[in-house]
């Protein structure tokens, strides 16, 4: 769409790459600021869990708000994606959402909170980073890739694949999630600049949406239509780093590095740039477990809790939500089992 009436020597693909590097800055940086992860609303542990948890859900609710207004003024059009699909592998995003929560207990983050951390100079949080990324291609592509094609091939036929097929459904939805919002704002009182920081959040999946599917789509030559992600990123850009002279970088990877920028930046003014590295073998074990399970359970769940939490969310995709769901369900019963434990009897 913008590509008709502005030509700056970009081709679809280098100005998606571009925008994905803005949007990532801005993602990276709020997300620094205000420690933003699923995990922390869900772990017993962490002491700010109420006002986590006003932050994530706030910044839902303005991803299912925004995305709804974008695609009715037609900024948005996600035709033929397969969080429309109604043929949902069942099995595979449950078992893999358990698993990516069950490892952001152990790594005690998420994807996109490690790729804030690691920008910041925290090492484990870099090493966690490398082998989800290993273990998350090796499930697209590599020996692990039967099981994921095996588990993918257990499908339930929905007679919908997103609740937009109902009517009223995406109103009713929007409002549950912005008075649920206003809630726990009202009872967690987080401080304003984090409200704010994540409205600015909950808008960078929109806009990924947006600007894949309509304002820089390329009629004649289509990319991905894609938004706010970091599994299938994290593995693009491993993949793109070894062979960047084979295979091309896209908006994944633009996101990427724009997140690792915006937290670095962030970090940097604030003061909080500080190098961190495990304390001992167990523990680098169990950093090292966690990151294998997110990598295979993110790619079974078809994302993690930015791609499926609020990017796929915002689309109330059945298997998006399904997906969150036993995110969180895999993260509040591991967190019950006790993580440390769990981890040393999977050791063995």
């Amino acid at each position: 769409m913008l590509l008709d009436y502005y030509d700056g020597g970009f081709d679809a693909r280098a100005a998606q790459i571009v925008f994905a590097l803005g949007l990532g800055v801005l993602l990276g940086a709020a997300a620094q600021i205000t420690r933003f992860c699923l995990r922390r609303a869900i772990a017993p542990d962490a002491s700010d869990r109420g006002q986590a948890g006003a932050v994530w859900l706030t910044a839902l609710a303005v991803a299912i708000t925004g995305f709804q207004i974008a695609a009715a003024a037609g900024f948005v059009d996600l035709a033929g994606h397969r969080y429309l699909d109604t043929s949902v592998p069942v099995v595979a995003i449950v078992l893999g959402g358990l698993a990516f929560g069950a490892g952001m207990m152990l790594t005690r983050g998420c994807a996109s909170r490690l790729t804030v951390l690691a920008a910041t100079g925290n090492l484990r949080a870099v090493v966690v980073l490398v082998i989800f990324a290993m273990v998350a291609h090796a499930t697209l592509k590599g020996v692990l890739a039967p099981v994921r094609t095996t588990l993918g091939g257990l499908t339930v036929d929905m007679p919908f694949g997103t609740l937009y097929a109902l009517p009223f459904a995406p109103l009713v939805a929007a409002a549950i999630a912005v008075l649920a919002a206003g809630f726990l704002i009202r009872r967690h009182r987080p401080s304003g600049m984090h409200v704010v920081l994540a409205v600015l959040i909950g808008l960078v999946p929109v806009l990924g949406w947006a600007t894949t599917s309509v304002l820089l789509m390329d009629e004649f030559d289509p990319l991905e239509v894609q938004s706010a992600a970091f599994t299938l990123p994290w593995s693009d850009t491993l993949f793109w780093l070894i062979a960047s002279s084979a295979i091309p970088a896209g908006f994944g990877t633009g996101l990427v590095g724009g997140v690792l920028l915006g937290s670095f930046l962030s970090a940097c003014v604030r003061g909080e740039l500080q190098l961190e590295s495990f304390e001992d073998a167990p523990q680098m074990l169990r950093y090292v477990t966690g990151a294998a399970l997110m990598g295979f359970g993110g790619v079974l769940a078809g994302g993690c809790t930015i791609g499926a939490g609020l990017s796929g969310s915002a689309t109330l995709s059945v298997a998006a939500l399904l997906a969150l769901g036993s995110i969180a369900a895999g993260a509040a019963v591991f967190s019950r089992i006790g993580n440390r434990q769990l981890a040393v009897a999977a050791l063995g």
